[in-house]
């Protein structure tokens, strides 16, 4: 193997290890609990990403079913005359 594939690989293990020594340490150390703002910003932010999702997500079931999605490809015979 050359030193490119190898370097990204290390850096990858790198910053991998100190995610999880990041979570490990917010998931042992005591510390004060979250105030009610912080649970009213929570939920709203889980709800407007769900309501986000499942928004778009409806777009693209009635895009499919109402035809409008165009073609994937190009095909010589769909050449307006």
């Amino acid at each position: 193997m050359r030193a490119g594939p190898i370097t990204i690989v290390v850096a990858l293990l790198v910053i991998l290890a100190g995610a999880a020594v990041f979570a490990y340490q917010g998931l042992t150390l005591p510390g004060d609990p979250m105030p009610t703002e912080g649970w009213i910003a929570l939920s709203l932010g889980v709800v407007f990403s769900l309501i986000v999702g499942v928004g778009l997500m409806v777009l693209v079931f009635y895009s499919s079913r109402k035809d409008y999605d165009e073609a994937s490809q190009f095909r010589s015979d769909d050449r307006p005359e």
